[in-house]
Order: structure tokens, then C-alpha cells, then sequence
């Protein structure tokens, strides 16, 4: 299915594109909500979810720190110069090494760091998501290479391939074997580590792939290019550093600023759950990550860009908004991905959600300041904003609890959102088209209101049915008015 979005073939690529990258994303992620329901029924205490949670938030602070901001690097570089096998096996060589090290690292140090953290933190959990998190890295640069080469297919086929093994791996462990079989087999093996080894495995064949369609590089340093690439990258290291502070310190708060009265580990539980449902709308954010990034990067010469931007940009806008409105007023369905035992807050959801939607526009805004070659102000927002993140989750948990994790996301993210629109709106990079847009607006609104009001007087049942024909109807408008046609090529 191709979408022709208005009369801008461009724009139609880029959607396009999307949709085949959101392949490598959508179907992941739903193969990944299988292990929702999984481990949250399975593992019936939020406890053991907990320390999921935790060690996921820790993760996704490293694969930003091995991967050095070397996959924006390598597209600015590799359009920058002609010899794009250049500038690829400088920068694999240089995560390759960088990666290798932390896994020798984090393997001698394993007894320690378990002992850091706690009671029940295994030292072969700390070994095994070493192994995942330097797979993770590793791979990053060669799937950033198919997607400059314009191969969302082979990108999207690795990507499904390796989360389905993983999936199935966690329904042979603990659907098939089931963790009482497993403790009499390994008694010296928790069940939660099945998670972390499914997951490994999972990286062990996603490399091999990756490798045989893109090839393994040249190990080398050009060390001229490299201070290049390394000069351009690392304010997005930092960036990306204190961006992953904005998106993981609300689990990791979660942990040390509850009262002890509070069962924290139990409330991270928890909030991990409903961060998975609010995650349905970081779906779309990341497979419009996938293309957009390349396309506007090749774009940027190009005298239709700003129009080539707006237009995206709005259009951004109301698909997040849509896909929020489906996911909060089908929470009533929805609730049923994750056990009983953790639905206890789903109201925090709307508020991910809407943090959610500031984070993504803040993306699209990032791009004034990347091809403008001023990547410090990347650095500056992030900073700002991990400032602000733990400031308010020093201020707001002790108090509301995960409701303040969720509220200090919300709040960072509109900062970050209103401080690079300010700097950047004179920079020629950031535009956005106005056509219908009060019109969307005002609908939006009715719909918001009709679906709160229903849901406070009426069965969260009456509020879905009336919700979702409201959203279709929508839809339906908005399709009209932009004069989008949706055709099938057969």
C-alpha cells in the first residue's frame, strides 16, 4: 500500500518509506506486546517486572553512550563525501572497540556491580545484558547503513526476525517449559534470567544477518576523518546521554526517591507496565525517526524543503494526536496486554502519552539544528531538559509518586519543545503549514471533551464505541481536506 499524500511526491516518499520502516518497528513491537501479557502474568509479582524496568532504563543509557553518535555522524559524513566505505568502517571501528572494551569490563566487574545494586540482581544478569547492550551497538552502524542505502525491506526483515526468535524463546520458557520446570532443571538459574537470554540470543542473530547483507567492513582509523566524526558526533553523544535522562531517570527515581514506606520496586513494576502501553504511540515516532532522518538530510538542498518540512511536520502532529486519542479511550480494552496485578494506575497512561507527543515534535524540530551543522544546541536542550527531568522527579515522586515520574516527563519534554522552536524558527529549517489546522483543532477538542464526558457518566464501554466513530470520522475529514488519495499497487 502506497499513501500519496497531497501532490508532494516527496512528502509521499517519505510516508512511504515510514511505512516500510514501521514494519521493522509496528510488527517488532507487537511481537514484543506478546511478552507483555507474558511476563506480567507470569511473573504475578510487579517486583520482578521492577527489576526489568531497571535494567532496561540502565541499558538504554549505554547503547547511547557505545553507539557515540556515530549513526547521525555517518549520515551526515557519508553525504558529505563520496567514498561511503570511508566513512563506515571508521565509524564501526570505532564502536566495535569502544563496545568491546565495556563487555570486558562489565564482565570482570560483574560480582561487583550486582553487589551495588542489590539483593536479588544476579551477577549473570549483569553479563548478559552487557552481551545484549554491545550487540545493540554494534549492529546500530550497519542498519544505519541499509537505510542510507534506501533498503527498508532488508532492514525491517532482520529486525522482525530477530524479535520473533526473541518472543518465541520467551513462550518456549515460560508457556512451554515453564518456570517450575526450569527451577528443578537449573535451581541455581532465577526465572527472570530467561528474559535476558532470550534477549542475547535475539542479538547473536540480528548480528549475523546484518553482517551478511551489508558485509563486514575494513578494520581501520583514518584518524583525520575520525576527529571529524568524532567532533560532529559527540555533542549528540551528550545529547543523547541526557536525552536518555529524560526518558529513563523516571524509572530509575522511581526506585530510590519513594518513601520507604512505599514498596518501590513494586511501583516500578508497575509504571514499567504502563510505560509499554504508552509506548504504542513511540511506534510511530520511531518508524517516521527511520526515514525521516535520511530523507531530510538529503533533502536540505533542496528549494522545497521548508515546504517539504511543514507539511510533514503537521502531519506528524495530527497522526500523534490520533493515535493518543485511540490509545487513552481504549485503555478499557488495552488493560487486558498486562496482568491484574499491574492496572492499578493506568490513568497515568494519557500523561505518557502527551509527553510522548511533545517528545516526537521535539524530534522533528532537532533537524534545524543538524543540518545547520549546530549540534551544541542539541546539547543544550538535553541538558536543559535531564536538569529539569531530575529536579522534578526529586520534587514530584516523593509526593505523587509514579504520577510525578509521568507529570516530570511531560513537563521536560514542552521545555525542550518550546526552547528549540525559539531558537530555530529563524534558522530556514522550521516551518509549519497551517491549512485546516483550526478546523483539526477544534474537532480534536470535541472529541476529547465527548469522550471524558462520557466516561465519567457512562461505562467506559459507551465512552470507547462514541470515541472511536468520532476518531473515524476524523480521520475521514482529514483525508478530504488534504486531498490525500490512498491507492493499492497490486
Amino acid at each position: 500500500m502506497t499513501f500519496i499524500l497531497g501532490k508532494m511526491s516527496s512528502v509521499k516518499q517519505l510516508y512511504s518509506q515510514s511505512i516500510i520502516y514501521g514494519l521493522s518497528t509496528i510488527v517488532p513491537r507487537l511481537l514484543n506486546y506478546l511478552l507483555v501479557p507474558i511476563h506480567t502474568n507470569v511473573l504475578t509479582d510487579p517486583r520482578q517486572y521492577g527489576v526489568i524496568t531497571e535494567f532496561y532504563a540502565y541499558l538504554s543509557f549505554l547503547l547511547i553512550f557505545l553507539t557515540f553518535g556515530l549513526e547521525t555522524g555517518y549520515f551526515r559524513f557519508v553525504n558529505k563525501y563520496e567514498n561511503d566505505e570511508r566513512v563506515y568502517s571508521n565509524s564501526y571501528t570505532f564502536v566495535l572497540t569502544l563496545s568491546s572494551v565495556f563487555f570486558i569490563a562489565a564482565y570482570l566487574f560483574s560480582g561487583s556491580i550486582s553487589s551495588l545494586l542489590g539483593s536479588g540482581y544476579l551477577p549473570i544478569y549483569i553479563i548478559t545484558t552487557a552481551a545484549i547492550v554491545s550487540l545493540d551497538s554494534i549492529t546500530a552502524l550497519p542498519f544505519a547503513k541499509l537505510r542510507n542505502q534506501n533498503r527498508p525491506l532488508v532492514f525491517s526483515f532482520i529486525k522482525i526476525t530477530g524479535v520473533a526468535i526473541n518472543v518465541l524463546l520467551n513462550i518456549i520458557f515460560y508457556l512451554v517449559l515453564k518456570p517450575s520446570y526450569l527451577k528443578n532443571l537449573f535451581p541455581d538459574i532465577d526465572p527472570l534470567f530467561y528474559v535476558f537470554l532470550s534477549n542475547f540470543i535475539q542479538n547473536i542473530v540480528v548480528f549475523v544477518l546484518v553482517t551478511y547483507f551489508t558485509g563486514f567492513p575494513k578494520i581501520r582509523i583514518d584518524k583525520s576523518l575520525m576527529k571529524e566524526l568524532i567532533w560532529y558526533s559527540f555533542p549528540i553523544l551528550l545529547a543523547g546521554l541526557s536525552g536518555t535522562t529524560n526518558e529513563a531517570f523516571d524509572r530509575l527515581f522511581i526506585k530510590y526517591l519513594l518513601p520507604k514506606s512505599v514498596d518501590s520496586l513494586y511501583q516500578l513494576g508497575i509504571y514499567g507496565a504502563c510505560v509499554k502501553l504508552a509506548v504504542l504511540l513511540v511506534l510511530f515516532i520511531q518508524m517516521y525517526r527511520f526515514a525521516a532522518e535520511p530523507f531530510f538530510f538529503k533533502s536540505s538542498g533542496s528549494q522545497d524543503h521548508n515546504k517539504l518540512f511543514a507539511k510533514s511536520f503537521k502531519y506528524f502532529l495530527i497522526f500523534s494526536i490520533v493515535i493518543s486519542l485511540l490509545i487513552t479511550f481504549n485503555l478499557p480494552i488495552l488493560k487486558f496486554f498486562i496482568g491484574k496485578n499491574y492496572r492499578e494506575s493506568l490513568y497515568i497512561v494519557p500523561i505518557l502519552l502527551l509527553a510522548n507527543i511533545f517528545y516526537g515534535l521535539f524530534f522533528n524540530l532537532s533537524f534545524w539544528y543538524k543540518l545547520s551543522d549546530k549540534t551544541i544546541y542539541g546539547l543544550k536542550y538535553t541538558v536543559i531538559g535531564s536538569v529539569i527531568t531530575i529536579i522534578s522527579n526529586i520534587i514530584l515522586i516523593p509526593i505523587i509518586g509514579i504520577y510525578g515520574a509521568a507529570l516530570s516527563r511531560l513537563i521536560t519534554y514542552v521545555t525542550m519543545t518550546l526552547m528549540s522552536y525559539s531558537d530555530g524558527r529563524t534558522s530556514g529549517f522550521v516551518s509549519f503549514e497551517t491549512k485546516n489546522i483550526k478546523f483539526y483543532f477544534i474537532f480534536i477538542l470535541f472529541i476529547s471533551l465527548s469522550g471524558t464526558l462520557l466516561l465519567v457518566f457512562l461505562k467506559p464501554y459507551y465512552s470507547l464505541i462514541a470515541t472511536n466513530i468520532l476518531i473515524g470520522l476524523f480521520i475521514y475529514e482529514f483525508i478530504k481536506k488534504e486531498n490525500i488519495n490512498i491507492t493499492l499497487w497490486r
